[in-house]
């Protein structure tokens, strides 16, 4: 009576070893997730103080030619950082380019780093 039992099914050491490979990739999904999280709200960062620049420039190029001046203020965001903005406005006095100013628009926030971006344009009369 010597019956050759063939068993079917998983032993307990093949059970461990695909739960240990499963845990380090999960592991390694998280650790993705959370840098694809910091990236996207730096981009929204970025993407807000670009906006806030185009924002002052357009404001510029509608105001009087003798009206433009250099200026700073503060803007809040929607993710509730706040943006310094600074504009110069520089004239251009030699002939033929004595119609045209020089507009520069920095923005500067901090969001455990501080960060700037700069637009450079020119304004005509």
């Amino acid at each position: 009576m010597n019956k050759s039992i063939r068993t079917k099914g998983f032993t307990l050491i093949e059970v461990l070893v695909a739960l240990v490979i499963l845990s380090i990739a999960l592991l390694a999904l998280a650790s993705l997730m959370v840098s694809a999280t910091k990236y996207n709200s730096a981009g929204g960062h970025l993407t807000e103080a670009v906006t806030f620049a185009q924002d002052r420039l357009e404001t510029l190029r509608i105001t009087y030619w003798n009206d433009t001046k250099d200026g700073t203020d503060t803007v809040l965001g929607a993710t509730g950082i706040s943006y310094t903005r600074n504009w110069t406005v520089t004239a251009n006095p030699a002939p033929p380019n004595d119609t045209l100013k020089t507009a520069r628009v920095t923005v500067s926030w901090n969001d455990g780093v501080s960060h700037s971006i700069g637009i450079l344009s020119v304004i005509a009369r």
